[in-house]
C-alpha cells in the first residue's frame, strides 16, 4: 500500500494531475490530494495542472486554484499522476517527464503496470478516489476531502450502481458521508442537473439513434454541424453514453461526436458481458470493462463497422 505523506516527505514542490477532459473522477481524485497536502504540508508549493474542468466541479474547495496555463517552471521534486497514465496527461506530460519524483495512482487496466517510479494501480477499484482514499492517513481526513473523494466515486460508479461497485466502495462512501457534507445536493448538483443546451443536445442524440446486433447494442453521434447549432462544446455531451446504455434490451452502448473532419471520439459503455476496454483497446484506447473509450477516422458508418467487429466477438 502506498502511504502518500510518506512518498512526499521533505518536497518543496509538489504537481498533481490528471488527464485530458477531466471527469468527476480525475477531478475529485486530484482535488482531495491537493486538499490533503496543502494540509499536512502547508509549507510546500502543492499545485493542481488539469485542463479546465466543467463548472459542476466547483463547489470542491479550492476549485478555483487549479492550474490550467500548465505554467511549471523547473524540476518538481514530485509529480502524482492521478486516474491515468503519462501518456494521457496532455500538457502536463512534460512536466512529469522532467520530475525528480513520479507517483502513478490510477484503476485503469490498461495501465495495470503503472507510469511512475511508485506505483498504486488497482484495476479492481471503482475509482481513482477510492484510491486515494487508501493512501491518505484518515486521522487528516476533513469535510472538505472527503467531499471530493465522495464526487470522484459517484462519478465513476455511476452513483454505485455500476459493477465496478464493490462492497469496499460503499464502506468507503458510507465513512464519507459521515464527514456532514450535503451528498443529495452534490449528487444532484454534478450527477442529474443539466443546461438547457444538454438537454436540447441529450434529446437529439436520443431521437436520432439506432438499434443494431438484434437491439443488443445501440449508436448515436453528433456531428460538428449540430454541435454549432446548439453552441455546444463536448462538455455538453457528459452523460449521453450512459442514457442510451440504459435503454432495455441494449447491451453495448456507442456514442461518437465530430472533432475534426472523418475523425470521431468515441464513448462505450455495457452492462454485463461486454469488454469495451477490449474493443477500445483495438483503436488506441482504454478504459474499464464497462466503461472505455478511443478515438478513430473515417465515415460514421466505417467507425461503426469496424467496432462491431469486435462487439459482435463478444457477443
Amino acid at each position: 500500500m502506498l502511504h502518500l505523506r510518506k512518498e512526499c516527505e521533505g518536497a518543496k514542490s509538489i504537481v498533481i494531475s490528471g488527464h485530458i477532459r477531466p471527469d468527476g473522477d480525475c477531478v475529485g481524485s486530484c482535488m482531495a490530494v491537493y486538499l490533503y497536502l496543502k494540509k499536512i504540508m502547508p509549507e510546500a508549493d502543492v499545485r493542481v495542472c488539469l485542463e479546465q474542468p466543467p463548472e459542476i466541479f466547483s463547489c470542491i474547495k479550492d476549485f478555483d486554484k487549479i492550474d490550467t496555463e500548465f505554467q511549471i517552471d523547473g524540476e518538481p521534486d514530485v509529480f502524482i499522476a492521478l486516474d491515468c497514465e503519462k501518456t494521457r496527461l496532455g500538457e502536463a506530460e512534460a512536466v512529469f517527464d522532467r520530475a525528480k519524483k513520479t507517483i502513478n495512482i490510477d484503476h485503469h487496466i490498461s495501465n495495470v503496470k503503472g507510469c511512475g517510479e511508485v506505483n498504486y494501480v488497482v484495476p479492481e477499484a471503482s475509482s481513482a478516489s477510492e484510491l486515494v482514499f487508501d493512501v491518505l492517513e484518515e486521522e487528516e481526513m476533513d469535510m472538505e476531502i472527503a467531499k471530493a473523494i465522495y464526487i470522484g466515486m459517484i462519478h465513476d460508479t455511476g452513483i454505485f450502481q455500476y459493477s465496478n461497485t464493490s462492497p469496499k466502495t460503499l464502506q468507503i462512501a458510507a465513512k464519507l458521508i459521515g464527514y456532514g457534507f450535503d451528498f443529495p445536493a452534490l449528487i444532484d448538483e454534478t450527477f442529474y442537473e443539466k443546461t438547457y443546451v444538454q438537454n436540447q443536445i441529450l434529446g437529439r442524440a436520443l431521437l436520432e439513434s439506432i438499434v443494431f446486433m438484434d437491439g443488443k447494442c445501440i449508436v448515436s453521434y453528433v456531428d460538428r454541424k449540430t454541435m454549432d447549432f446548439y453552441h455546444a462544446t463536448s462538455k455538453d455531451l457528459d452523460g449521453v453514453v450512459s442514457q442510451l446504455r440504459l435503454t432495455k434490451g441494449v447491451e453495448c452502448a456507442i456514442f461518437m461526436y465530430e472533432i475534426d473532419t472523418l475523425q470521431y471520439k468515441v464513448s462505450m459503455r455495457s452492462c454485463k458481458y461486454v469488454d469495451v476496454s477490449k474493443v477500445a483497446s483495438q483503436f488506441g484506447g482504454g478504459g474499464h470493462k464497462r466503461a472505455a473509450g478511443c478515438t478513430m477516422n473515417g465515415t460514421f458508418h466505417d467507425v461503426i463497422n469496424n467496432l462491431s467487429r469486435y462487439i459482435e466477438e463478444q457477443m
